[in-house]
């Protein structure tokens, strides 16, 4: 398989051909399978304890905030598969475009910790489900949980395809095993629809409610989904991206309302197997598996319920480790050795394990699995808030930008997210403080890195809207095209125009074309000024470069429909020098240059290559303010 190395999940990227595909159900079934590899994140071992909590404590009370947790999740992942189809990057890849790389490193840094606690709660929950299932001691079990690295490999060697029915087949396992629970539960119709209505039993019940809500949306899946919409083939037409969207939508739709059904299923047989027999303090997997058989009076239900759980644990490591991937290559452009990445991932999650449940003994494992969540709630808003600022941003969105409606809907879930799992941080830390011994050792540690995250998530959140109020445009990476409004005579015979795609180009273009007309031709010259520019030269391919010459070939086209000859000179480097050379090669009579399109710093930049400019060419210079 061929693969291309600036492409997100390189070596599957693109590999589903749905282009040929005919008829809805065809379609639909081409497209169908990313939203599965994220539904597993949204029904992983972190979920089912405070899901099996909520149950046990108030019954089918608190099923609405599962129902509402998923609508969160269904409009985010619908945005972040929007993001990936419409630019062709994942999130980490356009938050390196747009944010400044002492930023991007700091987010990478956060996306990998989060990773790696997510992980954490799948080697728990698969070292829990293998101990209840076979009596393998945890320590030995969270050993076994490495292997997991070999068998992705082998499923993406196979194809995103063989990875995605494998995925199926575990949620089908957990779906059936939760079928079969709820038969032996018997849970009361009446009660269950009744909790659907909001509402909150007491403060208790608010604290379990903000628990399931930080625990159903992961980070990770946003940067994961719009990552993985991009392993189908596509037409990148219009109508081409509009069905992509749609049938994307319904494989999210279809794939969260299965996750939901799971996490429901938990909460309820916990409902019915605990809260109705007084059973009330119910928090731990291992207790739940213990008084199962008791309860429901049947062998088999604790045995699938650990079936579940292996299989909810296997699935969500398989796209934890694809999430570490991604997150690398996208926020630092580093690529390594898929086996490589894919076991530090599982070291970085089975070495705090493996010591916690050495030293603190397997009782611990609880506390691990609620300190995973705590740190998936702490990232969130790192990847929540990016996603929103890209898809509602016009100009890289074009016409597939978020609707006004869907950006303050957006903003609202976001905003909700963010407080409840700050809330949800805020105590858990003071509760370490609180109750440690040495709380000195949290104020130097914990306590500065929640600060830290603090201020980096504001400014995330804020510096988009700042730049926005500043600018007119925002150029991406050096700004879009502007609608070219032409006034024309005619004088010169082959004439040099420098564009840096501000709004300044269209009074260069305009007065250039007065000078000859349309019996002149026109060379249309921008110079990519990058460090890496400056280093390779025409060597160079990164995304600026790509981006400027789409750029260049935009304004190409629409000047040879209004009945121009045109060409396009890239230059690259140091502008004072690349202009005088491909200006005196192309022989040119006349060089018009725009004396703005830049602004602060840049302008006074600017402002000393017109002069070297001036000086280097062997044509007059036309300089339009």
């Amino acid at each position: 398989m061929k693969t291309h190395s600036d492409k997100s999940l390189s070596e599957v990227h693109s590999s589903i051909d749905t282009t040929q595909k005919k008829g809805f159900w065809k379609k639909l079934f081409a497209f169908i399978g990313p939203a599965y590899l994220v539904s597993v994140g949204y029904m992983d071992p972190g979920n089912w304890a405070t899901d099996i909590a909520g149950g046990s404590q108030f019954g089918y009370t608190l099923l609405w905030v599962l129902l509402m947790s998923n609508l969160m999740a269904l409009l985010l992942q619908s945005l972040s598969a929007r993001l990936g189809l419409v630019r062709g990057l994942d999130l980490a890849q356009a938050s390196r475009v747009s944010y400044p790389p002492a930023i991007n490193f700091m987010n990478w840094v956060l996306a990998e910790i989060a990773i790696a606690a997510c992980d954490l709660a799948e080697v728990i929950g698969m070292a829990i489900g293998l101990q209840l299932l076979f009596h393998i001691p945890m320590l030995v079990g969270v050993s076994i949980t490495v292997l997991d690295t070999l068998l992705i490999l082998v499923l993406q060697k196979h194809g995103i395809r063989k990875m995605e029915a494998f995925i199926l087949a575990l949620i089908a396992t957990i779906g059936f095993a939760f079928i079969a629970e709820l038969i032996f539960a018997k849970p009361d119709g009446a009660e269950l629809l009744k909790g659907f209505i909001p509402t909150f039993p007491n403060s208790e019940g608010v604290y379990i409610a903000i628990g399931i809500i930080g625990a159903t949306v992961m980070p990770h899946n946003l940067y994961l989904h719009s990552s993985l919409v991009q392993t189908r083939k596509i037409n990148r037409t219009s109508a081409g991206i509009k069905e992509a969207i749609k049938f994307n939508f319904i494989d999210t739709v279809i794939a969260l309302n299965l996750a939901l059904f799971v996490n429901a299923a938990i909460l309820i047989l916990a409902g019915a197997a605990f809260f109705t027999s007084g059973h009330n303090e119910v928090s731990e997997i291992q207790d739940a598996h213990r008084l199962l058989n008791d309860i429901l009076g049947t062998s088999f239900a604790p045995i699938l319920f650990a079936v579940a759980l292996i299989a909810a644990g296997q699935s969500s490591t398989l796209t934890g480790t694809l999430s570490g991937q991604i997150v690398m290559e996208g926020y630092l452009n580093l690529r390594i050795q898929p086996w490589l990445r894919r076991l530090i991932t599982r070291l970085i999650a089975i070495v705090p394990a493996f010591l916690v449940i050495y030293i603190l003994g397997e009782g611990a494992t609880g506390q691990l699995l609620i300190l995973s969540q705590v740190i998936l709630s702490l990232q969130l808003g790192f990847a929540v808030i990016p996603l929103i600022h890209l898809t509602s941003d016009k100009k890289l969105m074009g016409e597939f930008v978020n609707k006004k409606w869907v950006q303050i809907t957006a903003w609202l879930v976001a905003s909700i997210i963010v407080l409840l799992n700050g809330k949800l941080v805020f105590e858990t830390v003071g509760g370490w403080v609180s109750n440690s011994e040495n709380p000195v050792i949290l104020y130097f540690t914990v306590v500065p890195l929640v600060v830290i995250a603090g201020l980096l998530l504001i400014y995330i959140t804020f510096t988009p809207i700042v730049k926005k109020a500043k600018e007119k445009e925002k150029q991406v990476p050096d700004g879009l095209p502007d609608d070219l409004k032409i006034i024309t005579t005619k004088n010169y015979k082959r004439i040099a125009i420098t564009v840096d795609f501000s709004n300044s180009d269209s009074k260069a273009i305009s007065n250039a074309l007065s000078q000859g007309g349309k019996n002149a031709k026109y060379i249309l010259i921008h110079i990519v000024e990058t460090a890496g520019a400056r280093m390779m030269n025409n060597e160079i391919d990164d995304l600026e470069t790509v981006s400027d010459k789409v750029n260049l070939e935009k304004y190409k086209e629409e000047l040879i429909s209004k009945g121009y000859e045109i060409e396009t000179q890239l230059g690259f480097g140091n502008p004072k020098k690349s202009i005088p050379e491909i200006v005196n090669n192309c022989n040119c009579d006349l060089l018009v240059m725009g004396a703005h399109g830049h602004r602060g710093l840049k302008d006074i930049l600017f402002g000393t290559t017109l002069d070297a400019v001036r000086h280097g060419v062997n044509t007059p210079v036309l300089i339009v303010k």
